[in-house]
This record gives structure tokens, sequence and C-alpha cells, in this order.
């Protein structure tokens, strides 16, 4: 971890948290940048990512550097458009309010009561336009729950596809929903590592709503289709509508030291970059949440040594070349074994196979 000064100083972030809490695995510290400004005011369109990177090397050390507890941390609903953050040079603080001198100079928040007007018009970590499409479309379908998905047996009246208000007849276990999101099945996403099956991507078809809960005797519901962003029919299956999330997470570490590989690049490109968004093979078991933010590296090829002795068969021994970093990722969907993220930066193209580690 690296360490960072202000004004010939050096602070251990960990030291100064409230209670002694820390984020991340380890204590980390952080680098202001040299030419970081003495204050910055909250603008409409800004971002807890793009305001960090004013006054830090690393954005995601932007939770590292506010007197804050974990709770507080994952849900930031206290920067708005007009208001001030401060820079504590004395300190190495970032604060709401300029050092009145007192409590060496951290400016302690406190939770407010806000209107979920006001919370929605609280600065979101990264752009939400880019992210909004991914946040409630069923885009991973894990394998367990794909097995217990119920699914279209019947399009009724003959139809061979689906058009808004026009019936289906669904087959599975319901389990007390009223509105679902229709999805098919896509192409599997093994695990790079393991090579298991740790979900199927999922399409996104359209909505519809249960009409006729299925009799007594029968585990068939009619329901009518509300809307179709893609053909459906019969074999196509359905998950619950979830709540719309507001998603205001500030970038953080991952709460546990995190080793992950790149499993799939949205659209089904070989290559990705800067504002493009990612399947990695960890999850909430594995200790991510939304906000996590992990480095990128490129998976260091194992290649013959040409300096070494080949062997008895002829064989040229073979070394792993060291992972290289070139981005950094932020975690914004999580499912138990797989998450979502958008890369942030990038200093050369992703591919899959790539690594997504803690930050160092």
């Amino acid at each position: 971890m690296k360490n960072f000064s202000t004004v010939g100083a050096r602070f251990v972030i960990a030291a100064l948290f409230a209670g002694g809490v820390t984020v991340g695995a380890q204590a980390a510290t952080c680098d202001f940048l040299p030419n970081a400004p003495d204050q910055h005011l909250v603008v409409k369109g800004d971002t807890l990512w793009g305001i960090s990177g004013k006054f830090l090397q690393h954005p995601w050390c932007w939770s590292q550097v506010w007197n804050l507890n974990r709770a507080q941390i994952a849900n930031p609903h206290w920067i708005y458009p007009g208001q001030i953050v401060y820079f504590n040079r004395r300190t190495g603080r970032l604060g709401l309010s300029p050092d009145d001198g007192s409590d060496n100079g951290v400016t302690r928040l406190s939770p407010q009561e806000r209107s979920e007007d006001m919370e929605r018009d609280a600065v979101p970590s990264i752009p939400s336009s880019v992210i909004e499409p991914f946040l409630t479309q069923p885009l991973v379908i894990e394998a367990d729950r794909l097995a217990r998905a119920p699914r279209i047996v019947s399009a009724g009246d003959s139809h061979v596809f689906l058009g808004v208000k026009d019936k289906a007849y669904v087959r599975g276990a319901l389990d007390g929903g009223s509105v679902f999101q229709v999805f098919r099945p896509g192409k599997p996403l093994t695990d790079p590592d393991t090579k298991k099956v740790l979900g199927y991507e999922a399409f996104f078809l359209g909505t519809m709503k249960l009409v006729v809960a299925a009799k007594p005797g029968s585990d068939v519901a009619t329901f009518e289709v509300l809307s179709s962003k893609e053909e459906m029919g019969v074999g196509d299956q359905l998950v619950p509508l979830p709540p719309t999330p507001i998603i205001n997470y500030a970038p953080h570490p991952p709460a546990q030291l995190t080793t992950a590989r790149v499993m799939s690049i949205y659209g089904g490109v070989s290559y990705a970059g800067q504002n493009q968004i990612v399947t990695i093979n960890r999850g909430a078991l594995d200790g991510l949440d939304i906000g996590a933010v992990l480095q990128l590296y490129h998976f260091g090829a194992t290649v013959p040594d040409p300096t070494a002795k080949t062997g008895w068969f002829g064989n040229a021994p073979t070394i792993k070349l060291p992972d290289e970093q070139f981005g950094e990722l932020f975690v914004f969907r999580v499912f138990q074994h797989i998450s979502y993220g958008l890369i942030m930066q990038a200093d050369r193209p992703l591919e899959v196979g790539d690594v997504a580690k803690s930050p160092e």
C-alpha cells in the first residue's frame, strides 16, 4: 500500500477512522494529488468518483479520507449540488465545512433526514446513465435459480410469439410475485479458474403481470404481456421484477482481499475499455458489495524460458509473466458468485481472463 503526503506530513488513514473502523482487508493509505485544490463546489453532474479524482491519485480512496463509519460510507446520501468539499491540508482530510480548529480539524458527519427528492439529487458514485439499463434487468441468472424459474408453456390463441396485451400461460412457482421480467438464457458464464459454470447470461425480453393465479391442482397461471422489448414465446422464463435501486455507494476497497477473473464483456465483444461493463467470477459470498473497487491486471502469460536449458525430452521450461496493472473496476451489481463492474479507467484494452484484485 502507498502512503500519501501533504505539506510534508504522512498520515495513516486507518488510524483516523471513527472508532478505528477500517475499510478493506487491511489498513490503507492514499496519495493526495500535489496540485489538489483547497475546495470544490459540487455541481449537478458531479460524481463521487469524479470529485475524488480532483483530490486523490486513486479515486477509490474517497471513503478513506472522510471520518466515517462503514454504514455511512456504504450509502453516502450527504453530498448535494451547492455544497463545498474542503481539503484540510493540515490533517489530510476532506469535509463539508472548513476547519474550525476543533477535533483536530476533522469534520464529523452525522445522519440527517432527507426527503426522497433530495435523495435522488444526491451525488452518485459513478455516472448513473451508464449503468441504469443494467440495474434492474436480469443480466445474469445463476445456475440454481435458472432451474426453478417459471417458464412460458403456451402462448395461447395459436400465437408463436407474444406481444403487448397478449395472454400467456406460465408454469412454475411464483412465490407471491405479480409482475415479472421475461428473459431467455444465453451463453454460460464459466469461471476461468475452476471451469465451473456459475450462471448464464440473460437476454431481457419484456415484462408480464399475473392475471389469474393457478387453480387448485394446477401450477399453470395466466399472464398478460405488459411490455415487449424483443419477441418472447414458449420456453422463455420469468423472474420477479425487482425494486428500482438508488445506487449511491462510495468507492471503497472490498471488505476482504479479493482476486477475481473477467468472465465476459457485455455485448459479446473481445476487448473493452473505459465505461464498458464486464462480469467477474466473484460475488456477495466472496465479500464483494456495491461500490467495491478492484484494480485490473492483464493476466500474465505462461511462456517458454529461452534462457533455460532444455529438459530431457526437449521441452524448454516455462515461466509465468507478472500480471500487469492497467485500470480500475467499479462493482455496481452483485449476485452470489458473479458481479457486474464498470471499467472506470483503462490504459489498454481489457480481455476476457484478465484479473481484478483488491487495490494495493
